[in-house]
């Protein structure tokens, strides 16, 4: 999902999109995450009108030379980035049954799953990507936003503990705890956490959305509203926690995320 809080007058596409990118953080999501994968696999910072340009030159590539690795992982990326998800999990499944033992093969295709919801499929996927003997903090924040698509947010926020013990306050595996906590209805749990994600140089405006987003749950509006401005400046910050006003102040605002967590592509700001 983009990484962006959705700036539109339609309240329920803006809400639709705040609660995306913050609460399916795997939910995100982030998406799935925009975040750097691990090495070797998919990459999707580069501009979409950049995937465009190189997807044909690319495709010819593949076609030519299916088996190639590099190629293969480059073509599922300009895919991912021009939204073509379900193609590029398909270049991604064939690259894995010819490598099955590649972890950054695996690790791509893991999260391609993720973000086209086949969750069950990508939890296996994942689990296969690394060892406990030579674990991926990346790979271990995936299967966290796995898990917590599928609900299990007590697992989900142990494979994120696990990723923090390699690689201690990386703000994206603590604004998809932090999410994890929202999602569990443990929101001081969740908002001390993504503070202290956001106010890491490393944190980008994503990270910040959250924090919004769990003060807004509490119904500290006007908080969330300073956060959002720092990113999105005061009329698209007021105009988003309009929204967000709005839906928390409905009664089945709890549903409405789990529904949007369970139907969102991918998570927003994880580390994916």
């Amino acid at each position: 999902m983009p990484a962006t809080v959705e700036t539109r007058p339609c309240r329920s596409n803006t809400l639709r999109r705040l609660a995306l990118v913050g609460v399916v953080a795997v939910m995100a999501s982030g998406c799935w995450s925009r975040q750097p994968l691990t090495t070797g696999s998919i990459d999707v910072s580069a501009p979409a009108d950049t995937a465009r340009r190189d997807i044909g030159r690319l495709a010819a590539r593949y076609d030519k030379d299916p088996a190639d690795i590099g190629t293969a992982m480059a073509y599922a990326q300009a895919l991912r980035a021009t939204d073509q998800g379900s193609q590029a999990t398909a270049v991604l499944q064939q690259t894995a049954l010819r490598n099955p033992k590649n972890p950054a093969v695996l690790a791509a295709y893991g999260k391609s799953l993720a973000e086209i919801g086949r969750y069950g499929e990508a939890a296996e996927v994942l689990r296969n990507a690394h060892s406990p003997a030579n674990p991926d903090w990346r790979v271990l924040s995936a299967q966290g936003a796995v898990a917590d698509q599928m609900g299990d947010h007590a697992q989900a926020q142990r494979y994120y503990e696990a990723a923090l013990k390699i690689v201690p306050g990386e703000p994206a595996v603590m604004s998809n705890l932090g999410l994890s906590y929202a999602l569990a209805k443990r929101l001081p749990e969740a908002e001390s956490t993504l503070r202290q994600a956001s106010n890491d140089p490393r944190a980008d405006g994503r990270v910040r959305q959250n924090l919004a987003l769990v003060l807004g749950l509490q119904g500290r509006f006007g908080e969330a509203e300073q956060v959002l401005t720092r990113d999105l400046g005061p009329a698209q910050a007021a105009q988003n926690v309009a929204a967000l006003r709005a839906f928390v102040s409905q009664p089945n605002a709890w549903k409405a995320i789990k529904s949007a967590e369970k139907k969102a592509p991918h998570v927003a700001a994880s580390a994916m």
